[in-house]
């Protein structure tokens, strides 16, 4: 797959936006596709990808996308992560930590924004600290969960159910749906 951009010049609204998603590499390539392509747009927009460091999976793919277009991209693991998924290599920086709670804190420290992409127990335990983190006001960057395929569906409705049954303090918008790519752009935008 090539989608070969012409990156822009670095503006004052370039952000380094953190992706989180699965290192599987039995995901479906309609999965893989679709984080490829955010990886090239990525690159096109002078955006810096930060992501967990993986070569396969989600993650892996959107890194290609972005390395193959002249992108930038921080990869943050454990070195023992390695013994689970290979490490990407083409990472502009990579951050060495001791511990997934220290990789989640350099997400957070790190990044501007965050996608949410389909992925497993992982993916969603950092979703879950990172919204929890913006209820408390710990932040105020923005979250899109990448909704590719209706992966997210279930989930999305598990969390109105709650706030509809009141097991949410206070029912607000604190992550936005987006379908498609241009959807999350125009997230990012407002």
């Amino acid at each position: 797959m090539s989608c070969r951009a012409n990156p822009r010049h670095l503006r004052d609204d370039d952000m380094n936006i953190c992706l989180y998603g699965s290192g599987s590499r039995k995901i479906d390539k309609t999965y893989t596709d679709e984080a490829y392509k955010l990886g090239c747009r990525m690159a096109e927009e002078g955006h810096t990808l930060v992501f967990g460091g993986g070569y396969t999976g989600m993650m892996g793919a959107c890194a290609r996308g972005v390395h193959d277009n002249d992108g930038k991209s921080i990869g943050i693991a454990p070195e023992w992560i390695g013994d689970f998924e290979p490490l990407c290599t083409e990472c502009s920086r990579f951050i060495y930590v001791d511990s997934m709670d220290e990789r989640k804190r350099e997400f957070l420290n790190n990044s501007d924004a965050f996608i949410i992409s389909p992925g497993g127990i992982g993916t969603l335990d950092e979703f879950f600290e990172i919204i929890t983190l913006k209820k408390l006001k710990k932040h105020d960057k923005e979250i899109i969960v990448f909704n590719i395929n209706n992966f997210y569906d279930t989930m999305l409705r598990m969390i109105d159910e709650m706030g509809q049954k009141g097991f949410l303090y206070k029912q607000e918008e604190i992550f936005k749906v987006a379908e498609d790519i241009d959807g999350i752009f125009k997230n990012l935008r407002k």
